[in-house]
């Protein structure tokens, strides 16, 4: 008898309807084995532009359900879910229009000269090619933007890799409603069965069995350190390794620079106070790591933050899970010699602010240590360009400072672009655009994979490898590369851009 799971309403306790099937190891092997049918045919390459805006529009019509459940599995607003919905939507239209523009796949043509000397020079064409099967694992904290058809997804079928997701446990309804629009998009296309394929697991197992499969070509992953780490690992233990592409959190250091801090203390710490209670703090961009780089409207920054957190009522969290995680690691941080507590939630999950000096700072590691909710700790900071140099690598960095400031920044920028994947300036780092010049990634520990991105166009090249053709027959080579460019795409001819 098949086993089966069900999940409550993350507001009220209360069950919430459907029950869902644990994956067994047959279905696990039936779904990487259509995959990979689909992806030998070549079926899917042709219609990749149509199935990805046949999805986005298919959202758009199913959303009234789709918010509903999401609310109720997360515990978050609707306007949070209208605003993911609309992101997801607005992803997967921006890489139609990518494969649909078609230069993505960077095609190279090396063109033959047989009167060179004293070597003649062959034909040489290259273009990035798909991988093959990727599967994706859903995200607890964006079941819909990060999940069964978010940006790895959508990222991996432009590039033409059938998908199977690794449902999240957390939101299994949403995960069911939006992979029927998959579906049904798949169908109103003819694309065969393996294209796309959703797979539930209250636990570890089927995740494993997804990595461990010979015939899976790489791994997207949007969670935990530690979670993300165990993937890489049992990736790379494989008898034929593969990628595993994970984005496993930040603490996004925010240095305030000493004419703003002195100058607007108090505009600060709100909006500070906003970017870090977002969404209860479950942003991989949260907040959590703030310096104070001067001493003047320290106090009053310090001051006004507090009260804020001190006035806030309790969050409801995604998970049990993640809500005592939250409790436990604000606890551990109080611990810590030289770490001032401001502001306790007592237990409770309610923001946590601490502070402490730049020595204590740097003599304890784990205080950079992610804590995923509303927490941040505080630094006086005496020598910010030594302290970004010590910091592990992070997905965001922030200055807030005055023309002055910034003008006497350079060398604290340039350490931080050592660093980080993205540098903000006077803006918070929650509230990612998403467009093709995002880079949401960043230096180990931050990701597996600091030279990728999981938001924005270059996600696409995380699925693909590159291919060269020496001497081929016109008729064995992708269009991309035939003579005449028949796609009509920009192309690098003999080291010069054209698109003739």
């Amino acid at each position: 008898m098949a086993m089966t799971f069900s999940v409550q309403d993350r507001r009220s306790g209360e069950a919430l309807p459907g029950e869902f099937p644990v994956a067994t190891r047959d279905d696990v092997n039936s779904a990487v084995a259509e995959a990979v049918s689909v992806f030998r045919s070549g079926a899917l390459w042709p219609k990749r532009a149509a199935l990805i805006r046949g999805i986005a529009d298919g959202l758009e019509a199913h959303a009234e359900p789709i918010v509903t459940r999401y609310q109720a599995e997360t515990a978050l607003p609707e306007a949070r879910a209208r605003g993911e919905l609309a992101r997801t939507v607005g992803q997967l239209r921006m890489f139609a229009a990518m494969v649909e523009e078609g230069s993505w796949v960077r095609a190279r043509i090396e063109q033959a000269n047989s009167d060179r000397q004293p070597i003649p020079k062959p034909d040489l064409r290259a273009m990035l090619q798909p991988r093959g099967p990727v599967v994706v694992f859903g995200a607890s904290n964006f079941a819909l933007a990060f999940s069964t058809v978010g940006g790895d997804t959508a990222s991996a079928l432009a590039a033409g890799c059938p998908v199977i997701v690794k449902g999240h446990p957390a939101h299994p309804g949403t995960a069911t409603l939006v992979s029927k629009v998959v579906l049904d998009a798949c169908a109103a296309l003819d694309l065969p069965e393996g294209v796309f394929a959703l797979l539930h697991d209250e636990g570890y197992s089927v995740g494993e069995m997804l990595v461990d499969h010979p015939d899976v070509a790489a791994v997207g992953f949007t969670g935990s350190q530690r979670g993300g780490l165990a993937l890489a690992r049992r990736a790379q233990n494989r008898e034929v390794p593969i990628p595993v592409f994970a984005e496993m959190g930040s603490v996004n250091p925010c240095f305030l620079l000493a004419e703003r801090l002195a100058s607007d203390p108090i505009s600060l710490a709100d909006a500070l106070y906003g970017s870090l209670t977002m969404g209860v703090g479950q942003f991989c961009t949260n907040p959590g790591l703030v310096f104070l780089c001067g001493t003047e409207g320290a106090t009053q920054f310090l001051g006004a933050l507090s009260e804020r957190m001190e006035r806030a009522d309790d969050g409801c969290m995604l998970t049990e899970g993640i809500s005592k995680a939250y409790i436990a690691g604000v606890q551990d941080r109080s611990l810590v010699p030289g770490v001032e507590t401001r502001v306790d939630p007592s237990g409770r999950l309610r923001p946590a602010l601490h502070v402490t000096d730049e020595e204590t700072f740097r003599s304890h590691p784990e205080l950079q240590a992610e804590i995923f909710g509303p927490a941040t700790l505080v630094v006086r900071c005496n020598h910010p360009v030594d302290v970004a140099e010590a910091l592990e690598g992070q997905l965001t960095a922030t200055l807030q400072g005055t023309d002055g400031d910034l003008a006497l920044a350079v060398d604290l920028v340039r350490a931080l672009e050592r660093r980080v994947g993205r540098v903000l300036f006077n803006q918070w780092p929650t509230g990612l655009e998403v467009c093709p010049s995002t880079v949401h990634g960043g230096p180990f520990p931050a990701t597996t994979d600091g030279g990728s991105t999981s938001v924005g166009t270059w996600a696409v090249e995380r699925w693909c490898r590159f291919v060269s053709w020496q001497n081929a027959p016109q008729s064995l080579l992708p269009e991309e590369l035939r003579d005449g460019n028949p796609k009509e795409i920009w192309r690098l001819v003999d080291g010069q851009f054209v698109q003739d």
